[in-house]
């Protein structure tokens, strides 16, 4: 009894690093998403195409509702599906996004756990695939059986949006490192292969902390670089009538005017032809 009470005594509380604190969707969201520059980009697309307000969403790969949620909030008019093949991700999304947002909102949005490869859901004005999610599918048949579904899904005046990255650095293995702004934590973006034969690349998010711990291989993808000629002639094998590229437009840094780089406007034009970047991220606007 005394060796016991003797050992309890003498046994210390171990605090908890950061890293085992985090909660690593709520760190994606505030390092990777940018809801608001997104819907903005979308509404502003479908009324200078399609001459209206679109209300209707639908997000593949949706992960957390986070833009779904935030499509909603934005007009009262508006509805969103969310498809997402990982429940647990799903779930988190609706405890912390979509039933936070108040019934008024959660009520306008729809969460399917299925494979976005098959799911057939209400025709939408909007369909995306943001963050580079759609690259999982590493072959021809998959992609352009994807763009076949996206394509029922829509609208007959409906658009399919997609981003996608680029440029010679996305060819070698390579870490950044960027601190988010009003918060404390660094995101690490970790290009951990590349194969030139197929394309097939190997990546990881990692998470930083002031205490020193880190939240290694938060999140992880293994996805094929496809090319902006790639996607665009697939998107037309699926049936699209008009695929349309838009290129972020750059400037010299007002920070730091003798430095080489530009940095991104956040603006975006319908482009043509362009001059090749270290780095660059373009959308797709594909019409049925």
């Amino acid at each position: 009894m005394a060796k016991a009470t003797a050992k309890k005594k003498h046994r210390r509380r171990t605090r908890r690093t950061q890293a085992q604190r985090a909660d690593r969707h709520e760190l994606y969201q505030k390092s990777v998403q940018s809801p608001e520059v997104e819907i903005e980009f979308f509404s502003e697309r479908f009324r200078e195409l399609r001459g209206r307000e679109p209300l209707t969403l639908r997000e593949d790969f949706s992960g957390t509702a986070y833009l779904c949620t935030e499509w909603c909030k934005s007009h009262p008019e508006r509805r969103a599906t969310g498809v997402d093949l990982c429940a647990d991700t799903l779930q988190w999304g609706r405890e912390h996004n979509v039933e936070p947002a108040g019934p008024e909102v959660a009520r306008r949005i729809e969460l399917i756990n299925e494979d976005v490869l098959t799911v057939r859901t209400r025709k939408h004005d909007i369909v995306c695939a943001m963050n580079f999610s759609y690259c999982l599918f590493e072959t021809r048949e998959r992609m352009r059986a994807y763009f076949k579904n996206v394509r029922r899904g829509l609208k007959r005046d409906g658009l399919f949006f997609l981003d996608l990255l680029g440029g010679t650095a996305t060819y070698d293995v390579c870490e950044e490192e960027r601190e988010i702004e009003d918060e404390d934590f660094t995101y690490i973006w970790e290009q951990a292969s590349f194969n030139p034969i197929d394309h097939h690349m190997q990546c990881y998010i990692h998470f930083a902390f002031p205490d020193g711990s880190r939240l290694d291989r938060a999140f992880e993808y293994a996805w094929r670089l496809w090319t902006i000629p790639e996607i665009r002639e697939l998107l037309q094998e699926a049936g699209f009538s008009r695929v349309r590229i838009y290129w972020e437009e750059f400037e010299e840094d007002e920070d730091d005017p003798d430095s080489d780089y530009l940095v991104g406007t956040g603006i975006y034009h319908e482009v043509e032809e362009v001059e090749q970047q270290e780095s660059w991220l373009c959308y797709f606007v594909a019409e049925p």
